[in-house]
């Protein structure tokens, strides 16, 4: 008989969530090793079995998840895992069908001891999502994994070498990919008919508002298992107001905005430039403006992105917009939320959200138009590689996950060694002779200035120059390469692929 978790108090929910998740973990959490000599007595799933999966993390975007695998016919939601047990006492409640309701499970060990498990979604905070993922797929599990799907440029390539090794599917949740009318327009794109594209724009208009400032522990919710909450971070309560969610506006467990909304934006435009490799130089300007809080990453940040035939401009705006932004074009703005533009030679495309997009002459004139799609198809499009077992069915395998992921990674490292600037201060004149480039920070001195930005008191800052190698993912910097990794905290580590 199903616990109707609708009847039970909050403290009523979190005591007997405890008490199951502690009778678990009695038996001994299973090591990296054991998982790995599981993967290759993973269930085979045949074409009329319905796939069965778990969703790891649903206090925020994971709920979603949930939905979807719930609306999908070939799936059975199995478990939900969360170090949260509030968390899940949440979806719970929003679950029709109190009948289907699936398994809580705290410790994301223990469910990756499971062999009724054929695959996970992840929605944890971003620190977690390379080494959850790693330990999936070597206990046998496919992978549907958030953006980014890592937390640094090394972790990305590591995923995608287990993914290989081990025949996992692994797939970025990045739904656009899958939306039809995306995949329309990224085909006009191809196809040549507004010439040769060369530069793209990565746009993240959206209004963040400051965390607050205190000296003092965010308050731990009730059952939270701390020590799995940071996991390969270290093990400390953060210093915040709010402790969900605000992780995202920290370096130690998130990226900032350029790797939370902009992983999106960054991977369709790197899709319209058909670029397969890591550019051959970054760098990054901006800073935490307009007021002072305990996150530490940017708020308005913009990166410039250069391989040897190619260019890409992610700009990313937390403050509001007070006047319209255009950025110079006839048609097609102004421009708000996340959008992408491509630039061909003889028009454009702007891709205004995450289902649709609309081409342009340079006079104006739209001359095509795509929409459709919904986030459902990209769960379906995992579910049908899972079956396949061809990762080249992914629409967005891990390795394209990889690399748009490390493109935000790259403008936070270019940040993180930046040093303070001046008003106004703009890129190096090789930079600034690149399309676009003037433009974009005409626009944002205007927009700083409107939000009454003091540079006293949030400083903005030039990032350094880093110069990549495509083929080793490396840069000719020792310091940026330190940040390509992390310190992984015992028991957390990132397992890397050997022999």
């Amino acid at each position: 008989m199903k616990l109707d978790v609708s009847k039970l108090s909050r403290r009523d929910f979190v005591e007997r969530a405890i008490l199951s998740a502690s009778a678990a973990l009695a038996g001994g959490a299973l090591s990296r090793n054991a998982f790995a000599a599981e993967s290759d007595a993973a269930r085979k799933v045949g074409p009329n079995d319905k796939l069965r999966v778990a969703v790891i993390g649903v206090n925020g975007q994971g709920g979603s998840h949930v939905n979807e695998w719930l609306k999908n016919p070939d799936v059975d939601l199995v478990a939900i895992c969360d170090v949260d047990p509030a968390a899940y006492a949440k979806v719970s409640k929003k679950i029709k069908d109190q009948s289907r309701l699936p398994e809580y499970v705290q410790d994301v060990r223990k469910l990756f001891e499971r062999k009724d498990i054929d695959a996970v979604s992840i929605a944890t905070p971003n620190h977690w999502h390379a080494v959850m993922a790693v330990w999936a797929m070597q206990s046998g599990k496919d992978v549907y994994v958030e953006k980014p799907c890592s937390h640094n440029v090394h972790e990305g390539r590591v995923m995608t070498e287990w993914a290989r090794k081990l025949g996992r599917m692994c797939q970025m949740g990045v739904q656009s990919r899958s939306m039809t009318g995306m995949r329309e327009s990224l085909d006009f794109i191809h196809s040549g008919k507004i010439g040769k594209v060369e530069f793209a724009r990565a746009i993240c208009y959206r209004l963040r508002n400051s965390i607050g400032l205190v000296d003092t522990p965010a308050p731990v919710p009730e059952g939270l298992d701390l020590d799995l909450w940071c996991g390969p971070a270290a093990k400390a309560v953060p210093i915040r107001k709010r402790f969900h969610y605000d992780w995202h506006w920290v370096f130690e467990t998130g990226n900032g905005d350029l790797g939370n909304q902009n992983p999106h934006e960054l991977d369709k435009a790197r899709w319209g430039l058909q670029k397969q490799e890591l550019p051959k130089q970054v760098v990054s300007l901006g800073g935490r403006l307009g007021y002072v809080d305990n996150g530490d990453v940017a708020n308005c940040q913009v990166t410039l992105y250069r391989w040897d035939d190619a260019f890409l401009i992610s700009d990313v705006r937390g403050l509001p917009i007070k006047s319209p932004i255009t950025l110079g074009l006839k048609a097609g703005g102004p421009f708000k939320g996340a959008a992408n533009i491509w630039y061909g030679t003889e028009g454009y495309v702007v891709g205004p959200n995450y289902n649709s997009g609309v081409a342009f002459d340079y006079d104006g004139k739209e001359i095509g138009k795509w929409s459709g799609g919904e986030y459902q198809a990209h769960f379906a499009n995992f579910v049908k590689a899972i079956r396949s077992r061809n990762y080249k069915d992914l629409h967005l395998d891990i390795e394209d996950g990889h690399l748009s992921s490390a493109l935000a990674h790259l403008g936070n490292v270019s940040y993180r060694l930046g040093t303070p600037a001046s008003d106004g201060t703009r890129p190096s004149e090789d930079w600034l002779a690149q399309k676009g480039v003037t433009e974009t920070f005409e626009s944002l001195e205007s927009y700083l200035g409107e939000n009454n930005v003091n540079y006293d008191e949030t400083k903005f800052y030039l990032g350094r120059t880093l110069t990549i190698d495509p083929k080793t993912e490396r840069s000719t910097d020792e310091e940026a390469n330190k940040l390509f990794t992390r310190e992984y905290r015992k028991g957390y580590e990132l397992p890397e692929v050997t022999g």
